[in-house]
C-alpha cells in the first residue's frame, strides 16, 4: 500500500482510463452512503483537486451528506489490465444549477440531460492497494446514453426539476440535499 497527499501524473491517467468509479459520503448520524458512477462525469483539475458532475438518480444522498460533512472518498478499480485500486480522500463542496459558480463549472463537461450537482474535491490523501482481489471485466457498454439520458430529456427541464422535488429534495435520513432552492 502506498500513501501521499495528491495524484501523480500516473495516477491521474489511471483515472482518466476508468469507466466506474465509486464515491462514499456520510453526514455526521445515519447511514453511510456509498454509489457507482460513470459517463464522462468526473474532471482531474490538478494534483489535489477532482470535479465531478452528478447526474439525476433515485436519490441524492451525496449532495446531503457534503452540505452537513464534507468528507468524501473516491475509489477507482482497475477492471482490465494491471490491477489497482485508487482511493482518493478529501473535502467536497457541492455546486448545485442555481448557485452562481454552476455554469463556469459545469462548462467542463459535455451537457447531459439530469445534470444535477457537481463535487469539487479538495484532495488530502491518495492511497494505492494492489487490486488483485478485483476481477477482471470488460466493459460492454455504457448504459447512460441509452437509458438514462433519454429518461430525463423526455422529462424536460420542468419535469427534472418536479423529480427532484419527489425524489432528491431530502436525503433517505431526512436531510436536505440543496437540489431543490426554497
Amino acid at each position: 500500500m502506498a500513501k501521499g497527499t495528491k495524484l501523480t501524473s500516473h495516477l491521474t491517467q489511471f483515472i482518466e482510463r476508468q469507466r466506474l468509479f465509486f464515491v462514499a459520503t456520510a453526514a455526521s448520524e445515519g447511514r453511510v452512503n456509498l454509489s457507482p458512477k460513470g459517463m464522462e462525469t468526473l474532471r482531474v483539475l490538478g494534483p489535489n483537486r477532482i470535479l465531478w458532475m452528478n447526474l439525476t438518480g433515485s436519490g441524492n444522498e451525496t449532495a446531503a451528506h457534503v452540505t452537513e460533512n464534507p468528507r468524501m472518498t473516491l475509489m477507482f478499480c482497475a477492471f482490465e489490465g494491471d490491477p489497482l485500486i485508487l482511493r482518493v480522500y478529501g473535502q467536497a463542496k457541492v455546486l448545485h444549477p442555481h448557485d452562481p459558480q454552476w455554469e463556469e463549472a459545469a462548462a467542463l463537461f459535455p451537457a447531459m440531460a439530469g445534470q444535477r450537482n457537481l463535487f469539487d474535491l479538495a484532495i488530502d490523501l491518495v492511497q494505492t492497494s494492489c487490486g488483485t482481489g478485483v476481477p477482471v471485466m470488460p466493459i460492454a457498454r455504457e448504459r447512460g446514453p441509452e437509458d438514462l439520458l433519454p429518461y430525463y430529456a423526455d422529462l424536460g427541464p420542468k419535469g427534472v426539476e418536479a423529480y427532484w422535488q419527489r425524489k432528491n429534495r431530502l436525503s433517505l435520513d431526512g436531510k436536505e440535499t440543496g437540489t431543490c432552492p426554497s
